[in-house]
């Protein structure tokens, strides 16, 4: 499998739609290019296990992540009480082979938690998560009382100051960010930078003083996810955040996996628009994320690998 880029930026929504054509014709490409871990994996066409795997292995592996004996979070999208074929949750396949491969390098303790919008314990039952998350070795927590959280320092943040995260994210070594990608009506895409908005208790204070900003702000906070990895095997592509029926989802089979939360997002809005139309100008907190230097959304500058199984 040779090394290329995946994504081109576009005028109109700032990067281009992917499609399994232009996927095919990379990978046939004899271009060849210098070994290295890339800025970005994209696999697709495959189920949710194998193409986590396949990413990891590109991304350097599991190894180079999570060192023997330390404490890791890995935080997904459970906020709703939704089945998992709704696309409002992470898909649980992918977080149970997670924590596997934590264990695997050695990981002493996996926590799997959100701070859900539905009632919790439904929430971590129907979306399928906690089953998969325990059955592989994790510890699952609630998130649903302001105990749980602590009040820390944003120094980066323009309109958010301060908030309180939760205790497993204070406590935890290294910590994965694992949205599900999906439409939100409030911040028009909840992708990974939205998905911090799961790990702080006062949610109402980001609506009522700049959402776009507060959800940029929020990635500021010091402690950075080793990955970002975006569930894209089934997308929600209007009515979120919590959908109304399964036909407002997509079968997309993909997945994005970067260290880099603004590429990230950036990417999945590409991949988004291959089922729906998303501006990523109207989703302003990735701009205002690039602003504060958490990322870029020019991905023709990265080494990014797209691969199709």
């Amino acid at each position: 499998m040779k090394r290329r880029d995946f994504l081109k930026t576009s005028a109109a929504v700032g990067v281009a739609a992917l499609t399994f054509d232009k996927l095919s014709a990379a990978i046939n490409s004899n271009e060849v290019m210098v070994e290295s871990v890339p800025d970005m994996v994209a696999v697709m066409g495959g189920e949710p296990v194998p193409m986590l795997q396949r990413a990891l292995k590109e991304m350097g592996g599991i190894g180079k992540y999570v060192k023997k004996g330390q404490n890791v979070v890995i935080k997904p999208n459970i906020g709703w009480d939704k089945k998992p074929d709704f696309a409002a949750n992470t898909n649980p396949e992918l977080i149970g082979e997670l924590v596997k491969q934590c264990f695997e390098a050695g990981a002493k303790k996996v926590t799997v938690f959100d701070h859900t919008c539905d009632n919790w314990q439904r929430c971590y039952t129907n979306s399928g998560i906690e089953k998969a998350a325990k059955e592989a070795g994790a510890t699952v927590m609630p998130g649903n009382d302001e105990s749980y959280y602590k009040e820390i320092k944003i120094p980066g943040g323009v309109k958010l100051k301060s908030a309180k995260i939760h205790q497993a994210m204070l406590e935890a070594d290294v910590w994965f960010n694992v949205p599900v990608l999906k439409n939100h009506d409030g911040a028009k895409m909840s992708i990974a930078m939205k998905n911090y908005m799961g790990i702080v208790w006062d949610r109402p204070y980001f609506h009522s003083n700049d959402l776009q900003q507060c959800i940029a702000d929020a990635c500021t906070w010091s402690k950075k996810p080793a990955l970002n990895i975006i569930d894209a095997y089934r997308c929600m592509r209007k009515n979120g955040p919590q959908g109304r029926s399964v036909s407002d989802t997509s079968l997309l089979k993909a997945l994005i996996v970067s260290p880099n939360i603004v590429a990230a997002d950036t990417a999945a809005i590409g991949l988004f628009n291959q089922v729906e139309k998303m501006n990523i100008n109207e989703v302003g907190h990735i701009a205002n994320g690039e602003t504060l230097k958490l990322g870029t959304q020019k991905l023709d500058k990265l080494n990014v690998k797209r691969i199709k199984l």
